[in-house]
């Protein structure tokens, strides 16, 4: 059975959380309730049913809801997963920056991306505070399609100027991080919106890390996947297919999802743990810049991603996520602060004994150093190194 066939027989659709259907080639990036549109479920897929000849994520394309002869494709995905001695224990770390523009987001994007020009798209609008605006430049540059990124003022100039190299109008925005989302939705009503907190096409080519951890371990899940989290889109991609993966009958149990969070941005982790988020008092500036989302998207849905997986959550201090950074970096692995936040989260848990020795550990690593070479060099500043 092809892609086209498999796609014909599952018909799936967009749902919002009141539970009102849409069609698929409907453009739409939320629902008429004003919340986040999800995929209907779809079937798992079997070891049979991966194109082995293709080395990107597409070659899973018999479980994305994207017609794969028009596809967007940068060669994303197919990424490393290399063990590493960590805390006397063998620990899989998923190295994201191998992706076409240092990032995982080009997962999402590229899918979202193919969906979008598949149904006509000719200019689309993004907000980021990165990596997000960077991977849809790429990929608008790609498709022939005109884009406009709105980034926060405090933005990593690696990253801007990463966006504009690719041809994409770049917009300032001062304020946090929310409200340049506020700004984009302001703007979406005159431009395609291309979010990648809110398009459900995104979420789907999220959903291959998890595949590829799978497929990587002789399609086998792992125990546990150590993941940082901004607005949860590899929190909740890893549920969806990890669900996939067990309807089929492909794995016989979900990974435990352990989510960590800047302290001061830990809106999922807080409300996973029973904490009020406003209790923290004002937000203080993070140098995971990536993760400071006061107002994800999808907060029930990631909580409850982390809840199905017996997994838990962790606000990590700041002072954490530079070590994390720094001992990375000892092992030959440049990781920017935001998806070090994942090792300091592996640390705590570690520490905790939630992570056993001998269970098979991953963690995602979701870009590169590379890109916030402001943000790396305070970390590395001074004798602390």
């Amino acid at each position: 059975m092809n892609a086209e066939q498999h796609l014909a027989v599952t018909a799936p659709d967009l749902y919002d959380r009141s539970g009102k259907r849409y069609p698929l080639d409907e453009c739409r990036w939320r629902g008429e309730d004003c919340g986040p549109l999800a995929v209907s479920a779809l079937p798992g897929l079997r070891p049979e049913q991966i194109d082995t000849a293709e080395r990107s994520l597409w070659r899973y394309r018999a479980v994305l809801p994207v017609e794969a002869a028009r596809r967007v494709s940068l060669g994303e995905g197919c990424t490393p997963m290399v063990p590493v001695e960590w805390a006397g224990q063998r620990v899989h770390f998923k190295l994201e920056w191998f992706n076409p523009t240092s990032s995982f987001k080009d997962r999402g994007v590229s899918v979202m991306m193919s969906h979008l020009v598949a149904h006509g798209a000719e200019r689309v609008l993004e907000d980021s505070s990165g990596n997000g605006g960077s991977s849809v430049a790429a990929y608008a540059a790609a498709a022939g399609v005109r884009a406009k990124i709105i980034v926060p003022a405090a933005t990593s100039e690696a990253k801007i100027l990463q966006a504009r190299a690719y041809g994409a109008e770049v917009e300032l925005v001062g304020g946090t991080r929310d409200e340049v989302s506020d700004e984009a939705i302001r703007q979406s009503e005159r431009i395609p919106y291309a979010s990648h907190n809110w398009h459900p096409m995104f979420l789907q080519g999220t959903k291959t890390i998890a595949y590829e951890m799978w497929e990587s371990l002789g399609f086998t899940a792992p125990d546990n996947v150590v993941l940082v989290a901004g607005a949860g889109s590899t929190v909740i991609g890893c549920d969806l297919a990890f669900g996939e993966l067990l309807g089929a009958g492909q794995i016989d149990r979900r990974p435990r999802l352990f989510v960590g969070q800047p302290e001061h941005w830990a809106t999922i982790a807080d409300t996973f743990n029973g904490i009020d988020p406003a209790g923290r008092g004002e937000r203080v500036p993070t140098i995971a810049e990536g993760a400071s989302i006061a107002r994800p998207v999808r907060l029930p849905e990631a909580v409850e991603a982390i809840r199905r997986s017996d997994g838990a959550a962790y606000a990590v201090p700041e002072a954490e996520i530079y070590a994390a950074v720094r001992a990375l970096g000892a092992r030959g692995l440049y990781a920017e602060p935001t998806s070090s936040v994942a090792a300091a989260t592996l640390d705590h848990f570690l520490m905790t004994g939630d992570i056993a020795p001998g269970e098979t550990t991953v963690v995602v690593l979701t870009g590169a150093g590379l890109k916030s070479a402001e943000k790396m060099a305070s970390v590395f500043a001074g004798p602390s190194n």
